[in-house]
């Protein structure tokens, strides 16, 4: 062989293995995503890109609280990005105050942006199965979650990851984190 096609083929091995390399971190290891409306705001803001954890949930739970991405069971390659609220086993029951409970004690946490108007399907008790969550949104007025059954309880199954790392908007870089 001659020196250039021996150049041409060290190349191309080359950049297939970066191929392979990337493509293993984003099926295993994490991938961006972007938010797409305002279901999570104060939280996370339309436009915002995420690294999405999605090596986490394979030695782990998801834990109350934690901002999970899972796929919309209506749309092709649409996912939805909401904070974990109840866990498996847990009851779920939102009163028409807006007041949460899980499992007949209420709920104490602060990331709704406002007191709950539509408790949907949770004004009556949710028991979640073995491998159950439910979600909602920070902006819980303007957020299409559990409470509905277009989205309801997802399943253990279905979470690709958490939201782990905010990397746009610059100003906003830095770890989403789930405790306040």
């Amino acid at each position: 062989m001659n020196d250039t096609l021996k150049e041409i083929l060290k190349t191309s091995i080359y950049f297939l293995i970066v191929l392979i390399f990337a493509l293993l971190i984003v099926t295993f290891v994490g991938q961006r995503t972007v938010v797409d409306g305002t279901s999570m705001i104060n939280t996370l803001n339309d436009k915002d890109n995420l690294i999405v954890d999605k090596i986490t949930y394979r030695f782990k739970d998801p834990q109350r609280f934690d901002i999970v991405v899972f796929p919309y069971a209506m749309g092709k390659r649409t996912y939805y990005i909401k904070r974990v609220i109840g866990l498996p086993g847990e009851t779920v029951f939102i009163d028409d105050n807006g007041v949460i409970y899980i499992n007949d004690q209420v709920l104490v946490e602060n990331y709704g942006r406002e007191t709950i108007e539509r408790p949907g399907r949770a004004n009556e008790k949710i028991t979640l199965g073995p491998d159950e969550y439910f979600v909602l949104g920070d902006n819980r007025n303007d957020s299409v979650d559990s409470r509905f059954a277009s989205v309801g309880n997802v399943k253990r199954s279905e979470i690709i990851g958490r939201a782990w790392f905010r990397i746009y908007p610059f100003n906003k870089m830095g770890l989403v984190n789930k405790k306040k």
